[in-house]
């Protein structure tokens, strides 16, 4: 039984791509404890639609605003308690969290003090951009600072070999996986990734 929290250095990185694979790949259950906005065609649906067999838990919070989950979660009228998320079964898991690790849940916490209260190992996601390769080792560093064990990292998109040696040398994390540019995501195209991760 593994159990993994997906985490990305920022936004719109690639994080429910390299979520699908990891849980076609591990014949994973799927959880995304805070979705903000999209809630009928969001993160879980794709989860739905790319990996078939899963089974998707419902999200502990899901917000009816793409914006960040504090912001989000006021607009709603609620706010989001550390002590309601529940990890949903002790099968293998993949946990994808909304936004990067110090994205607000609420007035006081952010997605790391959700991580600390999850109590699971962490992958994380880098795409390749001018900084990226700041945002990867600073996210790496702040998990580092705090303790929480890391079991290795995706790089999704463009592929920049130098950079990438770079963050694998300084960081010591295992590659897990690379996920080149498709021009379509699909079944298909997760299906085969799947067969690529080493976790």
């Amino acid at each position: 039984m593994k159990q993994f929290i997906v985490a990305g250095i920022g936004t719109e990185i690639g994080k429910t791509v390299a979520s699908a694979i990891l849980t076609a790949g591990l014949k994973a259950d799927y959880w995304k404890p805070v979705q903000s906005g999209d809630i009928d065609t969001g993160d879980a649906y794709w989860i739905r639609n790319w990996v078939p067999s899963a089974t998707v838990h419902p999200s502990t919070y899901a917000l009816s605003q793409p914006l960040s989950p504090h912001s989000a979660a006021e607009i709603d009228g609620i706010t989001i308690t550390l002590e309601n998320f529940k990890i949903p079964t002790d099968k293998t898991l993949i946990v994808e969290l909304a936004g990067g690790i110090m994205v607000p849940l609420n007035d006081h916490q952010t997605n790391l003090d959700l991580i600390k209260h999850l109590n699971l190992p962490v992958i994380l996601v880098s795409k390749n951009y001018l900084g990226s390769i700041n945002h990867t080792l600073l996210s790496f560093e702040i998990l580092k600072q705090h303790g929480i064990p890391m079991a290795g990292i995706v790089f999704n998109g463009p592929e920049n070999s130098s950079g990438e040696k770079f963050i694998l040398n300084h960081t010591g994390l295992p590659l897990i996986l690379r996920v080149n540019q498709e021009s379509e995501i699909n079944e298909a195209i997760i299906a085969s990734y799947a067969t690529k991760i080493h976790v």
